[in-house]
């Protein structure tokens, strides 16, 4: 570095400058300081007292500034005395208005300016605002984010808010883009479901109109959260499904086609880079990697990508975001640097084609003092620190800047590898090419007045009270004192605009000091206005290639040392000219389209493949070579561009092979009574002459001619639900293929009901069976959980068989998959050695009051056991009364023994014949009686019947039991049936409308012996490989939803793959 002083050692160079103090704000830990915007010398400062341990702001003071930062005048007065402040926001299309928010642990308010900051109007909230954000055009026009994660609209800059949208996903919600969407007022939204699952829904609405019926959902799925993308001309989102994520793209608001990536990559995260000139830049970090992304770059729709790079180091940010080490130069297009990870080492690369070819920094000749740098390539090169700065009051490792094309300063170090500690700066002034070392330590660069002053300040916790300005590109420094005290230095703001004169400097002159603002004035170190005498034209090179992105180009820019001026009127001039189309202007497209031709055959889950089906189908027809493209945004013309470009001709004609039929989603559930899209898929054949049939497996078939009529699907509705074998068949002069596909039909389940005994026999098979409504529902998954088990059995039938060891009370809880949804029920049996039961009757009067539901029916076989043992004062614990669904009503007793069986069996068994003796003689006098409501008496009798013998589990009972139990059933139906049609009941007819509604139940006293299928959770493989053997039992890449009916045991309300 070459120091010039301009006079004696005494004598030191000094800018104009003024300091002024923040008086009071000595406290205050955090400072927003905003430049109002072009050709004004209006400052606002915002400082704040943040305490670390509340979370929340407690002191603040709003300063402005009208003479460039001379002077401030402190607004507390203005905006309220005992109003905190937390955020200061300026409207980026009119820099005139202005936007404050109060913390929200103060008060929610709103202070609003249109003249700068000179007055505020305040406005009370029913919300708490996180973040604001402002439409593109319209700027009037403010959508606001709320802490409780609501999205409100205001059309007139904040005074009035109109709620959205509830459960908005953070940072996911975005304006229309002009030209693209066709209303200004739109806005994109994530919004998470309600149930509280795992995933989201891309919606779109317009700000006044986004009532339920009003919006839309672009994309029909449900999609990962925070994945929604708006930007520029693409909306990107993600599916995760079975643990392996696909990601879609829309370009210009088209339908969403699954992005495309290289045969097996297996993509773990993605984050758009890059949405330039109709091309995406994507870093995606594959299933391998972990502090390393591979960088791709897309076709014009974003949905073929193409590697152009692999291993870039990625880190995280202060706040944890992702940051990963990719710098687009700014100035000119096409130039990008990347920091590389090889062999543990870290080395940075730069391209001039957007990332086809790739090399090493060729390192300076001659280090900062002039001496020789012996540096070989690629053992040795340049390193640079590619970390965008998070702080917005410094220059950053790396800068450019539009205004000075060609100009490139950063961080690094000379080496085999990127070091962080032995570092200086670097300069380059031809977009990359060649480099020089400025300075040996850190430090913060600014550009000055279209790039022609360079501004340096050393980056150290020290004060310091010097800076460094270059005409030269940094060839030779001048040391300037900008303040007479050492100053601890926070930050610095330059002028908004491309002149940039002047610069406001924050910091303390103490640790306990005001903040102190300096305002330096660089107007006086420019001497004059540049005239045509003062510029020179530098070429743009790529290692000594004049062609770059198939342009020659020719910037202008002042001659090193130039002092002089050029104003805002000055405009940037280039001279480009077409080159002749050479090998670099093309990029290999086989991985990109001919790989992805053949992975589209596997047809991931959840994929939607028609954008891509049609392009094979026709590329596959006509050409036979597609394995480059030009590359994005270049200009070539002539050349090899016939050489690298499809020839078009009629391919010979081949008998169909590799047909395939999947569906447009990629599922193999549809839903009865809706579409099913089916895709019919041809690796090879004559499209246009091979005839296509379509079974649906239900007994309707489709036939084309061709595949033109096919392109966007085929379109059916199944009537039923059940399995269905799909059929394709594709037939021309030379050869015919067949492709099938099964595929479920169902339709969403409402109720199931589990029908139960209320009493079982231990050591004795109980019949479980449950009945689900609608009752044609296809195939359906059993999941039974009995007591406390942790595993559940598993069938396909609706019943199981099983056997009770222990006597107590017992849960029986069954659950029941179709397709997406899941849902259960839950019944309590009681397990005992030995019992007696007894049909029971009541007087008519009770039909009259009996609504047919479970809670009344409980609640009278609680009164009915009630009145039992107040007339016989026979024990609680053996008594159990269950009354029967339907009418007449009717309800069996249960006599059971004692809990504790600690004698021997017999004489239980005699106790018990006396306790039914008891009872028996009670029902038999009209003894058990009770009261329905006032005025409602309702007797108990013994149905006339013969009572069925004791119940155990030895081997010497006939099968009288159950004859007995038979007849009670066909003599209770026929009864049911004279009683129903000699009734006159006023609303007979309704209950018999509404009699499928109602739930089903079942209630007997001895259980039969079928054997039903029975699965336990051992005989399946462990979740682990469920997932890679993709079960049937199993339902893969679906949110499941649980609905519980009468359930006791706790079971998740959402399951997420």
């Amino acid at each position: 570095m070459v120091t010039r002083t301009g006079g004696p050692a005494t004598e030191e160079l000094r800018l104009p400058s003024t300091s002024f103090a923040l008086t009071g704000d000595s406290a205050h830990n955090q400072a927003m300081v905003h430049w109002s915007g072009h050709n004004s010398s209006v400052i606002l400062i915002l400082t704040k007292l943040y305490d670390f341990n509340l979370g929340s702001v407690t002191e603040s003071s709003l300063w402005r500034s009208v003479d460039y930062g001379a002077t401030y005048e402190k607004l507390n007065d203005k905006v309220g005395l005992k109003t905190v402040l937390s955020y200061l926001y300026v409207n980026p299309t009119n820099k005139r208005k202005i936007m404050l928010l109060s913390d929200p642990e103060m008060e929610s308010s709103i202070l609003i300016s249109s003249d700068e900051g000179a007055t505020y109007q305040k406005y009370r909230l029913t919300f708490y605002i996180q973040s604001l954000l402002f439409h593109p055009k319209q700027e009037d026009w403010v959508l606001a984010y709320s802490l409780d994660q609501k999205l409100y609209s205001s059309m007139d800059f904040g005074r009035r808010w109109q709620l959205m949208h509830e459960r908005i996903t953070p940072n996911r919600f975005y304006w229309s883009v002009s030209g693209l969407d066709k209303e200004a007022d739109l806005v994109h939204m994530e919004v998470r479901t309600a149930d509280g699952c795992e995933d989201a829904h891309y919606l779109t609405c317009r700000i006044q109109e986004c009532a339920e019926t009003t919006r839309s959902g672009p994309f029909a799925r449900s999609i990962d959260v925070s994945s929604l993308v708006v930007q520029d001309e693409y909306i990107f989102i993600q599916v995760t499904i079975g643990g392996r994520a696909s990601y879609y793209v829309s370009y210009r608001r088209e339908a969403f086609a699954q992005i495309k990536l290289p045969k097996y990559s297996l993509p773990k995260d993605m984050h758009i880079i890059s949405t330039d000139e109709n091309q995406v830049f994507a870093a995606v970090q594959e299933w391998n990697q972990n502090d390393t992304y591979n960088l791709y770059i897309s076709d014009t729709r974003g949905i073929y990508f193409t590697l152009a790079m692999e291993n870039i180091k990625s880190g995280r940010g202060l706040m944890g975001n992702i940051i990963i080490e990719l710098y687009e130069v700014a100035g000119i297009k096409g130039i990008f640097l990347a920091n590389k990870k090889v062999d543990d080492q870290v080395k940075t690369y730069i391209t001039y084609n957007k990332g086809r070819d790739w090399r090493l920094l060729q390192a300076p000749d001659v280090d900062l003092r002039g001496s020789p740098v012996h540096c070989l390539l690629p053992f040795c090169s340049l390193h640079l620190h590619l970390q965008l700065s998070e702080n917005p009051y410094s220059s950053g490792r790396i800068s450019s800047k539009d205004t000075a094309p060609g100009l490139v300063v950063a961080t690094g170090n000379i080496g085999s590898e990127l070091s962080y500690t032995d570092i200086g700066v670097f300069i380059s002034s031809d977009g990359g090419n060649t480099w020089r070392q400025i300075f040996d330590e850190e430090y913060n660069v600014w550009f000055l007045d279209w790039g022609g002053a360079l501004v340096a300040m050393k980056h150290t916790p020290l004060p310091v009270r010097h800076l460094w300005v270059s005409f030269d590109e940094g060839h030779s420094w001048e040391k300037y004192g900008f303040t007479l005290l050492p100053l601890f230095v926070d930050g610095a703001l330059v002028e908004a605009g491309v002149e940039t004169h002047i610069m406001t400097v924050f910091g303390h002159f103490s640790l306990r000091s005001e903040w102190q603002l300096v305002k330096v004035d660089y107007k006086s170190i420019f001497s004059r206005r540049c005239t045509k005498e003062d510029f020179e034209t530098w070429h743009l090179l790529n290692q000594g290639e004049p062609c770059v992105m198939g342009e020659r180009k020719i910037f202008k820019k002042r001659k090193p040392g130039a002092q002089c001026a050029l104003g805002r009127e000055y405009s940037g001039s280039v001279v480009s000219e077409p080159c002749v189309c050479a090998d670099w202007d093309f990029e290999w497209m086989t991985m990109a389209m001919r790989d992805m031709e053949r992975a589209s055959v596997s047809q991931p889950s959840g994929t939607t493949q028609l954008p891509f089906q049609r392009t094979a189908a026709l590329v596959k027809a006509t050409l036979t070579a597609l394995e480059y493209r030009r590359i994005v945004s270049n200009n070539c013309t002539d050349g090899l561009r016939d050489k690298y470009s499809a020839k078009t001709q009629l391919c010979p004609g081949k008998a169909p092979q590799g047909l395939h039929v999947v569906t447009t989603d990629g599922r193999l559930v549809a839903e009865q009574g809706h579409n099913a899209t089916f895709i019919i898929l041809m690796e090879e054949g004559d499209l246009q002459r091979t005839n296509i049939q379509l079974d649906f497996g239900d007994g309707v078939a489709v036939s084309y001619a061709n595949f033109s009529p096919i392109e966007d699907g085929i379109r059916h509705v199944y009537k039923s639900a059940g399995i269905f074998q799909v059929t394709a068949y594709a037939e021309n002069n030379l050869g015919s293929d067949t492709a099938f596909l099964f595929l479920h039909v169902v339709c969403p389940v409402e109720h199931v009901h589990l029908r139960v005994p209320f009493v079982a026999i231990r050591n004795k098979d109980v019949n479980i069976s449950a009945v689900v409504w609608p009752s044609q529902l296809g195939t359906l998954t059993y999941f039974w959980w009995f007591g406390n088990s942790t595993k559940p059995l598993i069938t396909l039938d609706s019943s199981i068989s099983f056997t009770f060891l222990a006597e107590g009370t017992n849960t029986i809880t069954v659950q029941v998959a179709a397709g997406n949804a899941l849902i259960q029920d839950t019944k309590e049996i009681a397990v005992h050695e030995y019992f007696q039961s007894q049909l029971l009757s009541f007087s008519p009067n009770l039909d009259y009051h009996n609504p047919d539901i479970p809670e009344w029916r409980q609640d009278i076989g609680n009164v009915i056991k009630r009145a039992l043992i107040k007339v016989t004062s026979v024990p609680e614990d053996q008594i159990l009364v269950a009354v029967f669904p339907g009418l007449p009503t009717s309800a069996e007793l249960f006599i059971l023994p004692p809990k504790n069986l600690t004698e021997r069996r017999k004489g239980h068994e005699g106790d018990l014949e006396q306790i039914v003796e008891t009872l028996f003689n009670a029902l038999n006098q009209n003894l058990v009686q009770f009261e329905l409501k006032p005025g409602v008496q309702v007797v108990v009798y013994v149905t006339q019947l013969t009572l069925a013998p004791l119940v155990d589990s030895s081997t010497g009972h006939s099968s009288s039991a159950m004859l007995m139990l038979l007849s009670v059933v066909f003599v209770g139906l026929a009864v049911f049936l004279i009683y129903k049609f000699k009734r006159k009941i006023p609303w007979i007819n309704i209950y018999a409308q509404v009699q499928h509604d109602k739930e089903q139940e079942m209630i007997g006293s001895v259980s039969q012996s079928e054997n039903a299928p029975k699965i336990t959770l051992s005989d399946f493989t462990e979740p682990e490989e469920l997932l890679d053997k993709e079960l049937d039992t199993r339902v893969i890449g679906s949110i499941a939803t649980i609905a519980s009916s009468e359930s006791t045991k706790e079971i998740p309300n959402c399951t997420s793959v």
